[in-house]
């Protein structure tokens, strides 16, 4: 039976000894059990006989990373890290936060996702198969599972940029809790990776004999829902408390189980939700880089499902905050998706885009292509945009063209390519400071080395959603929010903006460095705890939450051991 986890105890207590204890990637410290607990635990013989610690731990395991020759061969190795020792690994991310998140999130998950099988050595999180639909409570029933408070959950059909990759989707519910530890202290044994495998439409993947996935083609309609639907009232009857965060379902099932169940229990989506609240975040601290308040500029959007519809809603309520209009926050809006600009005469519009849609009278004298639609070339050129944000997963959707069209309008051009992994990128940090002379304010979706431009190094901020979903997720779960509100995503991009560099400098990087997020999660979990206060939302306020912050951050360090007869 698993231990309900305990922030910060004095000690740990557990009856496994010998190979059990060592083969428990929560207990075991490898070569850092000292004498005593080797006698105590039957683990002589099963080590060598230095003692190490986990300083020593970590400077091996570093010097052994640093050694592989690319990415998915580090990933790998953190994978296996985290299923023989889970606080060396934490440690040895949360030491080396920069170096390290690029790795065991994006864009390296990204190849690990589509390798998933060709990996896969240990057990970790939840698989529920549709042929285990009647099984699911019984799976989810075990001791195991009591510590459980946040759950990340997907069915692997919209994986970053890649689409479908069917069972090996597993692997971003495993990397998003792991950044639920590494930067925001919740507890390993809270966590829950949970992967509902309904099938898959990739006939790579079906066609391929290692695949690990239920090989059939994607369930759909009224089946998958009945199936989603048992899964969340199983969760809710089995954690009524517990954090619920939806991850890479596709467009049509994202923004639908969400408005489904986000009054049921706490949950999220942070493809919608976390992608809006640090796109915003950016956005503000971009204003300040800018010296143009926010309801001053003028927004232009590249691909508008569900991540566009969610920043620019968060954006609009931001506008409306600043004190515009209806009207004239409609009028600051243009998106571009896969027909060209959307108008108000587009066929086969979600109702979540059609608020951002242009009249065709406002666009009257616009040229048109062949197909009857307005271009993206043509959009900048007439709206005149400030800032441009991508979240087509087109790479190269910014042309030379486009981005010099921009530049020509706006002295500071703020350019966020927010697809990816990299390789879905819509332009390069290189390519825009070039295009726009050294004007461009770039943020990005993935990591990208520093550039040298007219004798300067420049370096990229990436407007990662690590930035907020760690501290939301601990806000949540410290305050017992029984819902996640729109007023605590807001809080949440306020309170990483209020962050930024900027906000003392204008020229200095929009978003804090990287080897800061525990303190940034810190900061993002407060005010998310105090908005769920405000809005009657929390079970835990004021000094109890504060309390329940304070003592709920676990931290990737050795403790003694007791031995439980």
């Amino acid at each position: 039976m698993a231990p309900t986890p305990r922030a910060t105890p004095e000690f740990v207590e557990t009856a496994l000894t010998g190979l059990g204890l060592l083969n428990t990637p929560i207990f075991n410290k490898g070569t850092a059990f000292p004498e005593e607990e080797r006698d105590e635990f039957s683990l002589h013989g099963l080590l060598p006989p230095q003692i190490g610690t986990l300083d020593q731990q970590v400077t091996r395991r570093l010097k052994a990373f640093r050694a592989l020759p690319d990415d998915f061969a580090k990933y790998t190795f953190m994978r296996d890290l985290q299923d023989v020792n889970e606080t060396l690994f934490y440690a040895l991310i949360t030491r080396n936060v920069e170096e390290m998140l690029p790795v065991v999130y994006t864009p390296a998950v990204g190849e690990g996702c589509q390798r998933f099988s060709e990996i896969w050595r240990k057990p970790r999180g939840v698989f529920l198969s549709y042929p285990n639909s009647d099984r699911i409570e019984r799976i989810l029933s075990h001791p195991r599972y009591d510590g459980v408070r946040c759950i990340v959950v997907s069915d692997g059909e919209r994986i970053l940029g890649l689409g479908d990759q069917g069972a090996g989707g597993m692997g971003i519910p495993i990397g998003k809790l792991a950044l639920y530890t590494a930067l925001a202290g919740i507890h390993p044994l809270s966590c829950l990776p949970v992967f509902l495998d309904v099938g898959t439409d990739n006939q790579d993947r079906i066609n391929d004999p290692l695949y690990l996935g239920w090989k059939h083609e994607r369930v759909r309609g009224a089946e998958y829902d009945i199936f989603v639907d048992r899964f969340v009232r199983t969760v809710k009857k089995r954690w009524p408390h517990v954090l619920l965060q939806w991850e890479d379902f596709a467009g049509a099932n994202a923004g639908k189980l969400l408005e489904r169940y986000r009054s049921s229990l706490p949950s999220f989506n942070d493809d919608i939700q976390g992608t809006a609240a640090v796109a915003l975040a950016t956005i503000l601290a971009a204003a300040n880089a800018t010296s143009v308040p926010l309801r001053d500029h003028r927004f232009l959007f590249v691909g508008f499902g569900a991540a566009g519809c969610g920043i620019a809603s968060f954006l609009a309520l931001a506008l409306r905050k600043a004190g515009l209009s209806e009207d004239e926050v409609r009028s600051r809006f243009y998106a571009v998706d896969r027909p060209g600009l959307l108008l108000d005469s587009t066929p086969g519009m979600h109702p979540s885009q059609a608020p951002f849609a242009r009249t065709s009278a406002e666009t009257a004298g616009w040229e048109h292509t062949p197909e009857g639609g307005i271009s993206l070339l043509e959009t900048v050129k007439q709206a005149k945009p400030t800032v441009m944000i991508g979240v087509s997963g087109q790479p190269g959707a910014f042309t030379e063209e486009v981005v010099r069209a921009m530049a020509a309008n706006t002295p500071r051009p703020v350019i966020l390519p927010l697809s990816n992994p990299t390789s879905r990128s819509e332009a390069s940090p290189s390519d825009l400071l070039h295009w726009t002379n050294g004007a461009a304010i770039i943020g990005t979706g993935s990591p990208y080395p520093p550039v040298e431009f007219n004798g300067e190094t420049h370096r990229t901020v990436q407007t990662n959603n690590s930035y907020i979903f760690p501290g939301l997720a601990l806000g949540i779960v410290s305050s017992r929010s029984r819902r996640v509100s729109d007023g605590m995503i807001m809080a949440a991009a306020e309170a990483l903006a209020a962050l930024s560099p900027t906000v003392k400098d204008s020229t200095a990087p929009l978003l804090p460095p990287l080897n800061t997020l525990r303190d940034v999660s810190q900061a993002v979990a407060r005010a998310v705890g105090r908005q769920a206060a405000e809005e009657g939302l929390a079970a835990v306020r004021g000094e109890a939450f504060e309390e329940a912050l304070h003592v709920g951050v676990w931290k990737p360090e050795y403790l003694p051991y007791r031995r439980r007869r």
